[in-house]
């Protein structure tokens, strides 16, 4: 996985992280979603490196 794209990757993920915490006090719900959304772009992202390092292998 390139630098550009990990990072692209750690960017969203802390900003998905930041609007979980936010959103705790302001609505439950929107804190579950952007909680699940979160975890989402996260597991997408080890997901695409994994298929990246197995095909480059």
């Amino acid at each position: 996985m390139s630098k550009t794209l990990s990072l692209l990757f750690a960017v969203l993920s802390v900003i998905g992280m930041l609007a979980t915490g936010f959103s705790i006090g302001y609505n439950v719900w929107l804190a579950l979603l952007f909680g699940v959304v979160t975890l989402a772009v996260t597991g997408f992202g080890f997901v695409l490196k994994a298929k990246l390092r197995k095909k480059s292998a």
